[in-house]
């Protein structure tokens, strides 16, 4: 049997009778930019994340960069942020000139390490972005508590944490802002590229608003120099389709993630540490493997796909040569990366196909 990295064909046959009628809605109007769809997503992705305000944005990477833009973020300024992350995290604080700073992360959670974190911070800090790497939140107690101490903004890259959860509060609710990608292979991915930025924040909504649509306040008064970055009508039909099921969709990953746990409790692999105080959804089923890419090519040559999420850090990274820092100087981030393995995650996999990579792992190691 062989088992695919990710399968969207059952999301996409429970939402297809609802995405038809509204992209036939939304046709019929020829509202295909700014939409009253966008609105009313916007309304209910801001209930469903606890917060006040929702403003859809292109992408995971703008919704960052827009945050960090709305509380004037800019050269001469320093933000630090987890090495071990897709580079768009840092990708999005390069954008506004400032200065990215990095730090170590946990090894059994993956996360930003906040005493990895207390190390760099500068006068010059002006942000944290701690990542949700997988579907599992940052210790946001104690990154809220250094926020709090050093008048430090928090900015959550919750694009990988849709709908997890911290002692109750969902992700991207206990920062200044959070931010979201809705790429498809998000746990709430839209059928194209998408992103959003939530806050409680006035300020920040008002910033957010203007910056993504050429800074404008109305059709042709431009108040600041903005951007075209404007979720999609289309998107925003889609992804309203979806929010109804991404709690079930999040319920049953974690019980894929509970069979991968049974079948590898005795094979020589580190799986997923769920952290007692908070949620785990399981974006992504990572472990830890010797042998990394041998035991890749085995289970290839088994039909079991896996992916690397993330084989080289963002301080070792040739785009990031010019931030000084070199080989050694985030163990914890390089060992992990060095390590880590995707296995096949998605919420309609079978009990039969989680055995089956099991079996596959088991074999190539």
């Amino acid at each position: 049997m062989s088992v695919p990295f990710i399968d969207f064909t059952k999301q996409n046959e429970a939402i297809k009778n609802e995405v038809d009628a509204g992209w036939k809605a939304v046709i019929e109007k020829s509202a295909f930019i700014m939409g009253p769809q966008v609105k009313a997503f916007e309304e209910e992705f801001a209930r469903y994340c606890g917060v006040k305000y929702a403003i859809g944005v292109n992408s995971g990477t703008d919704a960052l960069y827009l945050a960090l833009s709305a509380l004037d973020i800019k050269p001469g300024d320093e933000v630090i942020l987890p090495t071990y992350t897709f580079i768009a995290t840092a990708l999005c604080v390069s954008y506004t000139g400032a200065k990215v700073v990095f730090a170590d992360i946990e090894e059994k959670t993956y996360n930003i390490c906040p005493e990895s974190l207390k190390k760099v911070i500068t006068k010059k800090t002006k942000a944290i972005i701690p990542v949700h790497l997988y579907g599992q939140m940052a210790d946001m107690d104690e990154l809220n508590e250094i926020s709090e101490k050093q008048g430090i903004a928090i900015i959550e890259d919750s694009c990988q944490a849709h709908g997890t959860r911290y002692k109750g509060a969902r992700s991207g609710s206990l920062g200044k802002a959070g931010c979201f990608s809705f790429y498809p292979t998000k746990g709430l991915g839209a059928w194209g590229d998408g992103g959003m930025v939530v806050t409680n924040d006035d300020h920040v909504n008002y910033m957010v608003n203007m910056l993504r649509d050429y800074g404008r306040t109305d059709r042709y008064s431009h108040k600041m120099k903005g951007h075209n970055s404007r979720l999609d009508t289309m998107q925003a039909v889609v992804l309203s389709a979806k929010l109804k099921h991404l709690d079930q969709w999040n319920t049953m990953r974690q019980k894929v993630a509970a069979v991968y746990a049974q079948e590898l409790k005795d094979v020589d692999v580190v799986t997923p540490l769920h952290a007692p105080d908070r949620e785990h959804v399981y974006q992504t089923y990572a472990i830890r493997v010797k042998n990394r890419d041998k035991v890749m090519d085995g289970l290839k040559a088994r039909g079991v796909a896996s992916l690397i999420h993330y084989p080289i850090p963002v301080h070792l990274q040739e785009a990031y040569a010019d931030a000084g820092n070199k080989k050694g100087d985030f163990p914890l981030g390089e060992k992990v990366c060095n390590e880590i393995l995707s296995l096949p995650m998605f919420p309609h996999m079978t009990t039969d196909q989680v055995k089956e990579v099991a079996k596959a792992l088991k074999e190539a190691i």
